[in-house]
Parts: C-alpha cells; structure tokens; sequence
C-alpha cells in the first residue's frame, strides 16, 4: 500500500535520483574539474557502493512511501558494470511508473539497447556547445559534439525519449545558445537551458557567470516563434516551450533566478547509499549501514518516513540572502557524488 508523506514545507515525495557510481570518463570544469579529480584522484571502491540488491530494496521501500519516478545518475552511470540488471530490477518494482537516467552519451551505442530491453525508456544527455572545440574544451578530454550526436542518434533510433542538458555560463558558451536551438529543433527531443548553479565547491560559481532563463529566451525569441506550456505534472522543474512550428521542445532549469524550491518532491541517494534532501546539500542520511546491519524492512520504512517528514531543504530560495563569504564557507555535496 502506497503511503502519502510529506516533508516540513508539505511537499510530497515523488523521485528518487539514484547514483550508482562517482566517477565519470568526462572532466567537465563545473561538475569534476581535472584539477581536482586527476589520475591520482581516490573514487569509491567496490564494496563501499550500494549493491544493486540494496538499491532495488531502498527503492522498493520509496516506492511505497510515494515515488513513482526513479533517475540513474553518477558520475557517468554507464561506467556502472552490468547496469541493466539493474533496471530490470526497479522496472519491476510496484508504483514506478518512470525510469530514467542521466548520462554523457559516450556509451550509448555500446549498452543502449540492454538498457532499453531492461525497461529503461528516458535519457538526459549533456552537450553544452554544438563547436566540436569549444566542447572538447568544457569536457577536458577532447571529445567532440559528433561524437555525442551519434550516439544521441543512435538512442532516438532504439526509441528512447531524450532531454538535452546545456549548462550555459557567461563568457563560456552562451555563443552557442542559438547554434544548438538550431540544430535540436529538427530532431524528436527536448533541449534545457540550464542555469549554472553553485553545486558542490570545485566550480568556481559566481553570479557573474549565470545567464538566466529570462537572458536566454530573449535570445532565442529573437529567431523563434515560441510557445509556453502549462507544467506536466506538480513539482516539474523545467519551465517548458514549444517551437510552434516543429515538434520539439525547449526547457529551462532556472534554480538560480527563478527558484522552484516550493514544489520540489524529489530525494536524492548517493553512491555509498546517503539520503540527500537537496541538490545543494551539506549532510546525509546514512542507509547503507542500516541495511548492512540488518535493519528490517518495517523499521527501514518507519526511518525513511522520519526522514522525509523531517526535511526543509530550500538552499535555493536562500541563495540570494547567503553573503558571498557564507556561500564560500559552505560545504555542499559534489555533483559527482549525488548526481544531478
């Protein structure tokens, strides 16, 4: 029997990002800038990763709580071996009704159609910039827009449903707003703008490098006959558009000018099984030794509930009042460890 929590602000929950792996085969400087995550860099070993057995338990046990969404994250969740027996287990589990998974691309063409057998029918694919250079540059391994456009075509072909996520960052790529809205419109996807937002303490964030969603449509209204559309379903986070003339779609994440904080219904699990409430999280719940202590499914339940009930997230609403030394002194969870 599916169960209605809420948190303290009364928001519901309804996904659950899963992160199977931390690491990643890209270095892109806002997520996992080489820097930092070099050849010396220590990822999470083997046994400290939630096994899929546990994952599938954890998300069976959400499921009942009220999920009905699951998105697979990383790092690059295809560097997870054997992903797709793990679909396979959450495409059975009672009350999902949607599993997605957000990825590079670069190993479409290698697991694809697995995944897609397996029951996995959504993906969110990274490209910030159709300049086969300036792309190398932003990944920081030399791997060009065509080499991701393949696979993307690729992954239309087997008929997955596929978002396209551009990070736009002032001074960086915003030159490459139009070029891409030209390029995606004439294929079956949705691609989002988004907002570059101050994840974890490796980017460099500042205001300065933002570009909005209202900067932003500007832009493309200047060439677009665009239409908006109403939210598909409550606590949706991109703020979607219709080309009147084609069938695709255009998004924008706006957690930096436009919050949407106040609907968001979504629990985040990190690789070694932490609960994180917030994308711009600090602490974690700890899961993963509750399960490997033997906790019972009842009593697993009862705490996740607690959890939940017991959330006020809402960084991004706060953004604005935190000065800039508060926002340094900050501590937040990486990209890479929690997923998108």
């Amino acid at each position: 029997m599916v169960e209605s929590i809420t948190d303290k602000f009364g928001r519901p929950i309804r996904d659950l990002r899963i992160s199977v792996t931390d690491r990643c085969n890209f270095r892109c400087r806002y997520c996992m800038p080489k820097e930092i995550f070099g050849d010396d860099f220590e990822f999470m070993k083997r046994e400290e990763l939630l096994s899929f057995e546990e994952l599938e338990r954890i998300a069976r046990i959400y499921a009942e709580l009220g999920v009905k969404k699951l998105r697979i994250t990383g790092g690059e969740p295809l560097l997870r071996k054997d992903l797709h027996e793990l679909i396979a287990k959450l495409a059975g589990i009672p009350g999902i009704e949607d599993i997605g998974m957000t990825t590079n691309g670069m190993l479409l063409k290698k697991h694809g159609q697995k995944l897609y057998d397996a029951g996995l029918r959504r993906l969110n694919i990274s490209l910030d910039a159709m300049d086969d250079q300036l792309f190398g540059e932003i990944n920081d391994r030399g791997i060009g827009t065509s080499r991701i456009i393949e696979q993307i075509e690729y992954a239309i072909s087997i008929g997955f449903k596929i978002k396209i996520n551009m990070v736009v960052q002032k001074g960086l790529n915003e030159h490459e707003i139009l070029p891409m809205a030209r390029f995606f419109k004439t294929l079956p996807v949705t691609l989002r703008f988004i907002e570059f937002m101050d994840v974890g303490n490796d980017n460099g964030w500042n205001f300065d490098k933002v570009v909005t969603k209202k900067e932003i449509l500007e832009t493309l209204q200047g060439e677009f006959d665009l239409e908006p559309l109403e939210p598909a379903y409550f606590g949706e986070v991109a703020k979607v558009y219709r080309h009147r003339d084609a069938e695709s779609r255009l998004g924008f994440i706006t957690s930096v000018s436009e919050s949407f904080c106040s609907t968001c219904t979504r629990a985040r699990l990190s690789s070694d099984g932490k609960f994180y409430g917030c994308l711009f999280a600090t602490d974690g719940f700890d899961i993963r030794t509750l399960l490997r202590e033997g906790i019972s499914d009842r009593r697993l339940k009862e705490t996740l509930t607690g959890v939940w009930n017991k959330r006020d997230d809402r960084y991004s609403d706060l953004r604005t009042e935190i000065t800039a030394e508060r926002r340094r002194q900050r501590k937040k969870i990486n990209m890479s460890y929690i997923g998108g």
